[in-house]
């Protein structure tokens, strides 16, 4: 099966076109990062202009790369995905109105993704093994969320977090310390250069909770900066690099803590945030060390793309069939994690 899938909830616009669920014949992303940079975080209605504008280029693009055109398309597409949230209002409506205008003309079903499901199911894209139960930890810069999936399209939601996502403490971190945005690969950087010793931050375990919670983090990095402002290069990456340790450990004990009380021998990382160099490393070698196999995405399918949609919505029809009701092929922009039915 050749499914079209176009992902817009926040600053990317990606079209893939995925068969089946793993073999990606194309997956272009167009990045907004240069247009939001300036405001250090992403301006909504900035966001919709620039899908407004990306949508037809990505769209030909990824077409042309997979070898379809718009005289082949019928025969080559055989359904058309499309992220339906959560996300920003109006760059969800593009995404989904591109989506229904295609399925309309060329008479093909739609499978609606939540943009979650997109990250949970990402590194099966490289990995078939990846099957439940499993324990998905989504970190980006809008989710922390800690989830067993019991099934292919059945969770058990566990904690999330209560203020700042960890992709956002990244990003404050950053404007703090005046560096650039996004935050989280420029302290990543910088950190490779420090000493991860350098500064005690907080470790916010929440012990009895599921839950996570990095404002402390924040704010401790507010305080001590008061205290002790930057000084020199090496000051700097001192201070990216005991962040970033703080944020690395904190996820790690969590997941660990989640899956071991839960009998869990898989963890699956998802979102921006499992790109850090750091995280990557902690939960590999705890994987080792715990006998728990960890299996995280390739840097291309760790950020938001349409590739991870379309293998969501490979899984989701193999489930639940092609046909969905009007009301569950809305956007919504604070749609939550449902069971498939």
């Amino acid at each position: 099966m050749n499914t079209l899938a176009i992902e817009t909830s926040c600053d990317e616009t990606s079209v893939s076109v995925v068969s089946d669920a793993a073999k990606i014949k194309s997956n272009v992303v167009s990045s907004q990062i240069n247009v939001h940079a300036k405001f250090f975080g992403v301006v909504p209605e900035l966001a919709s202009r620039e899908h407004i504008k990306n949508i037809n280029p990505v769209l030909e693009t990824a077409l042309k790369e997979a070898g379809v055109n718009w005289a082949n398309f019928s025969n080559k597409i055989d359904a058309i995905a499309f992220t339906c949230g959560p996300g920003l209002a109006g760059a969800l409506l593009v995404g989904a109105l591109a989506a229904k205008s295609l399925a309309s003309v060329f008479k093909k079903p739609l499978i609606p993704v939540n943009h979650l499901e997109g990250h949970i199911y990402s590194s099966y894209i490289e990995n078939k093994s990846v099957k439940p139960p499993f324990l998905s930890l989504i970190i980006s810069g809008g989710h922390t969320e800690l989830i067993i999936i019991k099934d292919f399209g059945k969770y058990e939601f566990l904690g999330a977090t209560r203020d700042d996502a960890a992709g956002e403490a990244f990003d404050k971190a950053a404007k703090m310390l005046g560096l650039s945005y996004p935050g989280g690969p420029i302290i990543d950087e910088r950190a490779e250069f420090g000493n991860c010793k350098a500064v005690n931050f907080t470790r916010p375990y929440l012990k009895g909770s599921w839950d996570f919670s990095f404002s402390g983090i924040k704010t401790a990095l507010l305080n001590y900066l008061k205290k002790e402002p930057v000084k020199n290069e090496k000051h700097l990456n001192d201070i990216c690099a005991s962040f970033r340790q703080s944020v690395a450990e904190t996820l790690c004990f969590k997941a660990f803590e989640a899956a071991q009380k839960f009998g869990l021998k898989q963890i699956v990382l998802g979102g921006g945030v499992s790109s850090n160099s750091l995280i990557r490393k902690l939960f590999m070698e705890s994987g080792k060390k715990n006998k728990i196999k960890v299996y995280i995405p390739s840097l291309v399918y760790c950020s938001d793309n349409a590739a991870m949609i379309g293998c969501a919505a490979y899984l989701k029809q193999k489930k639940c069939g092609l046909k969905y009701s009007a009301e569950l092929l809305k956007s919504n922009p604070s749609l939550r994690l449902k069971n498939w039915k």
